[in-house]
């Protein structure tokens, strides 16, 4: 069966976890009439809970459900071969991923996910990025909040940059420049999962470490930590270590890598979190460096938990981005999202990059959102998601 003629536009695979069921309440609420609303599938490991899930969200009686398990490889390659694009919740991704990415890059399946373990990603370009470049398939990691707004902010910067100067930021700063919301247990567990590949196999350091460990064959100019508090004195406040950046700035640089350097070969990014101005901001941004060594505290959520619908309703985040030419000359970019940012904002970006996808016409490899889709995305964002891209004077 070609790809065109699938059954299936989207699989949400995982739909019975916490984020899956956000992602799938999305597409029935939001898609609900839609003369473009994709067709899709809601899939997990049960029957009764698929069930039960599409009950609770409210999705028509009629929606299709499919039993697929990660311990099952034979389940996952029909899944594939019904759909074409595999959107996964599925996590730690390490764990329960292996055999998805595999299937969906022998079977030609577009397929998206919300993974942040780059020594994993890492892994996953090694073994399967020609079998995708030869089958088709879009392999698109850190389709949520890392990496998304990080990763298009920067690309949409450097669009800018060029209109106005005729070239492309040398070096970017992200500010995180506030943020309401909180972590799931998937979340604690992909990190826990990480350290432990880590411990068990020693060279993934040098992945985890380095800002271009997702670029092989490609070593760019020494990078900016963003792990000790510094005063920022473009934006007047104290700027502290940001959990996400060891993900993001991998992505970032990534997708400039894919796309052939449009960033420059020589270019510099970091990523901090902005506190206040003065002494106050000091302290709190030695406080959150502290806090870093263990984000999630003495009693983490287990898997499975997250924040509550109006934690989510009420979160937000706001990012700014400054950019700075060979030249000296300096442009500033925001990107601000309404909703808990890993989970309500997120639910909503892993959706809209699955249904871009649909009418992608990149060539297949493992990449990144910005490597397949860019401004294409950016739009359906703004479209849809609640979430806005803006050059700022």
């Amino acid at each position: 069966m070609t790809k065109e003629a699938r059954e299936f536009d989207i699989v949400v695979y995982g739909a019975t976890g916490y984020t899956g069921r956000l992602v799938a309440e999305y597409l029935t609420t939001h898609y609900a009439g839609h003369a473009d609303a994709p067709k899709w599938a809601m899939a997990g490991r049960n029957q009764s809970k698929l069930e039960d899930v599409r009950d609770l969200i409210g999705a028509p009686k009629d929606t299709p459900l499919i039993v697929a398990d990660a311990s099952d490889p034979d389940s996952l390659t029909a899944m594939c071969k019904r759909t074409k694009v595999v959107l996964t919740t599925v996590g730690p991704y390490q764990l329960y991923g292996n055999e998805l990415v595999e299937a969906c890059a022998r079977e030609g399946t577009d397929y998206t996910d919300l993974c942040g373990e780059p020594t994993w990603m890492s892994q996953m370009i090694e073994k399967h990025n020609d079998l995708a470049k030869a089958s088709g398939a879009r392999i698109c990691f850190s389709s949520g909040f890392d990496s998304i707004p990080f990763d298009l902010g920067v690309m949409m910067l450097q669009k800018e940059s060029k209109a106005r100067f005729g070239k492309p930021a040398t070096s970017v700063k992200g500010r995180v420049r506030a943020m309401q919301g909180g972590p799931s247990g998937g979340t604690v567990a992909s990190m826990k999962e990480t350290m432990k590949a880590v411990a068990k196999n020693p060279k993934l350091i040098g992945v985890l470490q380095s800002p271009f460990g997702l670029t092989p064959g490609f070593k760019g100019p020494s990078q900016p930590s963003g792990l000790i508090p510094e005063y920022d004195k473009d934006l007047g406040k104290w700027a502290a270590p940001f959990v996400m950046a060891v993900i993001n700035t991998k992505n970032v640089h990534r997708t400039n890598f894919l796309l052939g350097h449009p960033y420059g070969e020589d270019f510099k990014y970091d990523e901090m979190m902005l506190t206040s101005a003065g002494e106050m901001g000091e302290k709190a941004a030695k406080a959150i460096s502290d806090m870093a060594k263990n984000p999630f505290g003495s009693k983490p959520p287990a898997p499975g938990e997250g924040p509550t619908k109006e934690e989510r309703e009420n979160g937000f985040y706001d990012v700014v981005f400054l950019g700075e030419t060979a030249d000296g000359e300096k442009i500033k970019y925001g990107v601000i999202g309404k909703y808990d940012p890993g989970y309500g904002s997120t639910s909503r970006m892993i959706a809209e990059t699955a249904i871009a996808l649909l009418s992608c016409d990149a060539d297949g490899g493992i990449g990144t959102p910005g490597s397949f889709l860019g401004e294409s995305l950016v739009k359906r964002l703004q479209d849809n998601a609640e979430i806005s891209f803006a050059v700022e004077d």
